[in-house]
Order: structure tokens, then C-alpha cells, then sequence
């Protein structure tokens, strides 16, 4: 009904130089109504948010608010919270050493007649405040003293007392266990029936069937469909998320040869780490190509980070070559014959102001210690014998990184794990953000390689690159293992895998 309606966003285009982040996106969000809105990475579901919270302006569009004539533009997320609009992050930002009483109120303190924070006041609000939303919390305490779940209960509590009619909560359980998930999922529904409207970012499919009423798709900035939850099998989501009709989905079988091998590389039993990936088993044969597949958030990052001791496993046992491994850092992977290319290559793979060169010696350099230097002749005959290997177009071995393009960056991180021969390479999207030819490029490289006997992961958003590549798949949802698909693979046997079936 339409005086049920709190807030339309329409037509909503906003452009950053030389991306189009949203083009005619568009939610709609109702009273007492929880909003799932989905997308892979880059769909535009954080730039819509920012839209509305005031953190970035429209290129054009329009948004509307009960109660308010005419359309809204909000120029701060200060004028967002004055209309009723608030958000809480994954990411906490309230000030941990300072009382919960004093997070509820800061910048609102109550007063004495004297201009003096009237503590007691505060502390007797701020408890009911807390007894009214069912959280159990001592408000004299700091917010340290409590966990990231309770931490972010306080932020929802001080937005809804701040009279907030919108509540976006963007990724906050993806830190949470399972019971602090269920405690944030009865505030939720609480709220809920007070008749806020709430929009919930994640990428946890079995929460959105779970607590959600209705579900809004993005893809590559565009408006895919509005949904009911109940009217909306998994498999069909994912299909709206990741952009495929299933009346043309094809078999794709491998290319190349695989190199036959009974030969155990790695393998891995009850690995975990606590809030990011629950115990798994793994195993690859020498010559193997395995892709680890699943949505974005599903616990494919983390897997892969947890064998390689990025993340450092707290159970389970890991086998290199028949061996146990305790890597307590990736320095112990590599001399162990390990590499990984990593999914954020700015952040976690490459010194931008480093050259080629530099880049490319880096981990065989680790590895010998900081007390062996390389000869220079020896790093440039590296450099430049993996330059001329994987056609990296550069001016020279001494450019700068960040000069290169996106596809020649991820080949020079790429040349980097191939200077150690490793037996074991983690792939991490490694095409992400590079062009058709680079990609194919990449796929014969994978191909090759395990045709030389080298062991692959390969995760890709792509899952028509994994067929090509891969000979058996890993399937993830939720920061858990859930299928393992060889054989005959298939675009629907893959998505339906991470969909988990057609119930509701």
C-alpha cells in the first residue's frame, strides 16, 4: 500500500571518471519491512547507500521520504540523520574507550543547569534505552569491555533513539558467530515491528531467506528486480546477481590435458578461524587445477588465506607433500613451496613504488633472507626473463609499478610466485578488472602449469573461467565448505551448488 511506503529511490545515475557506478538503480522500502539489497562486488549497492546518506552526490535520479514534499538530497549524512536516516557499518564507529551511556549520547549529552554533563541522567536513559531494545549491557562500562555483536546492537540502539525511521545495516554479521548473528537478528525483528525500515546489505543467502521480507538485485549498477522472499528460489537469486539465463546454460568442459598424478601436494583437515571460515577439508594432487567457487563474502577469500597462513588457522592440521606444516606466517608457505596471488592486488601484492624489478624478486628474496641479497644481475635476469615470459608490457624493469596497467600488474605478481617454482599457487581473481585477451591469456597460463605439474587453486567470479580451467570445484556458502563438484560440470550444477538447492 502506498502510505506504507517510506522511502523510492528512482533512476538513480552516479558516475565516477571513467566509471558508471549507478545507472538508473532504484529501492524501494517499506514500513516494518526488512530489505535485503544484493549484488556481487561492484554492483553498486554501496555507492546507492552513499547516495542516499548523503556521502556522495547524484548524477541524477530522484529520491523521495514519507512525510517530506518533494524530492530529498541529502548533502551530509548529518542531514541524512535529521531525516530519520541512519547506517551502521561492519566496521564500528563509536569510540571504544568511552562509556556505552557516553556513545549512546555523545554530541547530545543531557546538561545540568550549571552546562555540566548531567551523568546521572545519562546513565538512567541510556539503561532504558537498553532495557526497551532487550540488550543486556552495563552502560557505566566502556564499549570495549563488550563484543563486536553488542557493539553494534549500541550503534542501532543510538540510531533508533536518535528517531531513526531507516535503519541500513551494511555487512554487519559478516564478524559474527552464530549466536551473535541470532541475538542481531531479534533486534532486527523488534525493530521491525516498531515499523522501521530496514535495509540489510550482506552476502549471506541463508540470512537473507532467513530474516528478510523482500530483496532488491543489483548488477553492474543497474536496477535487476525487486523481489518477495518467498517468491524467490536461491538458484534464482544468484542467477539475478550473477547475470545468467538458465535457458542457455551450456556444458563447458576443461581445455588441455590434465597431468594425472595420485601424488597428494597439500592437504588440509578441520582448518578454521573463528568468524571467517568454518572447519574445512581440503586436498589437491600434484598437476591439479581446483577452483574454489561461491558469492561474494561466501568464504573463498578466507579459505584459500587460511592454507596459506595469511589467516592463521586456529584448528585443524595442514600437509605439504606428506609433511605437517604449521605456518605461523606465509614466510613459512614459501619455503614450503607455496605461492598466492591475492585478490586485492593493491593492497596486499604489489609496493606501488617499487619497480618491476623489485616487485617481481620480492618473494624469492623473502625467502632467502634479508642477509642474501641477490645479486642485481641475477634480479634483473629474473626480472627480465619473466618481462619477456608473460609479454608484461612495460617501458622497462626499473618502471615503477603503478604505472602498469591492472592486467600487467597481476602478471607481475604473478611472475613474483613463479620466480620460486612453487608447487602449490593459490590464484585469487586473478583476472579481475583486466581485459577479455589478458584473461584467456591467464586460463592458458593456469593450463600450463599444471600441465608442468604445479598444483592450482583458482577462485574466479567467473564460473565460465573455472570450467575451462578447473577439473574439480569447491563450493562455498556462508564461511562453509558445502559441495564438491567434479565430473561433469555444468553453469547450473555450479550455481545451483552455491545457491544451495530450490528450497523457498
Amino acid at each position: 500500500m502506498e502510505d506504507q511506503i517510506l522511502l523510492t529511490m528512482r533512476n538513480i545515475c552516479k558516475a565516477f571518471p571513467g566509471v558508471k557506478a549507478l545507472d538508473n538503480a532504484e529501492i524501494t522500502l517499506r514500513k516494518g519491512e526488512i530489505h535485503a539489497l544484493m549484488g556481487e562486488n561492484g554492483a553498486g549497492k554501496s555507492t546507492l547507500i552513499k547516495v542516499l546518506t548523503g556521502v556522495h552526490q547524484f548524477d541524477s535520479g530522484e529520491i523521495r521520504l514519507q512525510g517530506i514534499d518533494g524530492p530529498v538530497i541529502n548533502r551530509s549524512t548529518l542531514e541524512a540523520q535529521k531525516i530519520g536516516i541512519a547506517t551502521v557499518y561492519q566496521e564500528i564507529n563509536l569510540c571504544p574507550n568511552l562509556s556505552v551511556a557516553e556513545n549512546l549520547f555523545i554530541g547530545r549529552e543531557p546538561k545540568t543547569r550549571f552546562g555540566l554533563v548531567d551523568w546521572r541522567t545519562m546513565n538512567k536513559k541510556a539503561k532504558k534505552i537498553m532495557d526497551d531494545l532487550g540488550i543486556d549491557v552495563d552502560v557505566t562500562l566502556t564499549l570495549e569491555n563488550y563484543s563486536l555483536a553488542v557493539q553494534q546492537m549500541i550503534a542501532i540502539a543510538r540510531a533508533v533513539d536518535m528517531d531513526c525511521r531507516i535503519l541500513i545495516l551494511d555487512e554487519p554479521t559478516s564478524s559474527l558467530d552464530d549466536g551473535e548473528v541470532a541475538k542481531l537478528f531479534k533486534l532486527m525483528l523488534r525493530l521491525k515491528e516498531e515499523g522501521v525500515g530496514i535495509i540489510f546489505i550482506t552476502h549471506f543467502l541463508e540470512q537473507v531467506y532467513m530474516v528478510c521480507d523482500r530483496i532488491t538485485v543489483l548488477r553492474n549498477g543497474r536496477f535487476v528486480g525487486e523481489y518477495g522472499v518467498a517468491e524467490l528460489p536461491r538458484v534464482k537469486l544468484v542467477a539475478a546477481m550473477l547475470g545468467k539465463d538458465f535457458d542457455d546454460l551450456a556444458s563447458i568442459k576443461p581445455e588441455g590435458g590434465e597431468t594425472k598424478s595420485s601424488e597428494v601436494v597439500v592437504e588440509a583437515k578441520g582448518l578454521s578461524h573463528k568468524g571467517k571460515i568454518k572447519p574445512f577439508d581440503f586436498m589437491i594432487r600434484k598437476g591439479e587445477v581446483v577452483g574454489v567457487t561461491g558469492l561474494l563474502g561466501s568464504g573463498r577469500s578466507e579459505m584459500v588465506r587460511c592454507i596459506y597462513g595469511a589467516d592463521r588457522a586456529q584448528t585443524g592440521t595442514l600437509k605439504m607433500k606428506g609433511r605437517e606444516l604449521k605456518a605461523k606466517a606465509p614466510i613459512d608457505s614459501i619455503k614450503a613451496g607455496m605461492g598466492f596471488l591475492p585478490d586485492d592486488r593493491k593492497a596486499e601484492g604489489l609496493i606501488g613504488e617499487l619497480s618491476v624489478r623489485e616487485n617481481i624478486i620480492l618473494a624469492m628474496q623473502a625467502r632467502e633472507g634479508v642477509f642474501k641479497t641477490l645479486p642485481s644481475a641475477k634480479q634483473n635476469e629474473l626480472a627480465d626473463k619473466f618481462i619477456e615470459m608473460l609479454q608484461i608490457k612495460t617501458a622497462s624493469r626499473e618502471t615503477p609499478v603503478n604505472q602498469l596497467s591492472g592486467g600487467n600488474q597481476q602478471k607481475v605478481i604473478l611472475a613474483r610466485w613463479l620466480c620460486t617454482h612453487p608447487d602449490f599457487l593459490i590464484l585469487d581473481e586473478p583476472t579481475r578488472g583486466i581485459d577479455v585477451g589478458t584473461k584467456t591469456e591467464f586460463q592458458k597460463l593456469i593450463l600450463k602449469f599444471a600441465s608442468e605439474g604445479m598444483s592450482v587453486v583458482f577462485i574466479s567470479s567467473e564460473i565460465e573461467e573455472m570450467l575451462r580451467t578447473c577439473s574439480r570445484m569447491c563450493v562455498m556458502r556462508d564461511g562453509t565448505k558445502v559441495d564438491e563438484i567434479e565430473g561433469e560440470m555444468t553453469q547450473h550444477s555450479v550455481m545451483a551448488a552455491i545457491a544451495g538447492g530450490e528450497a523457498r
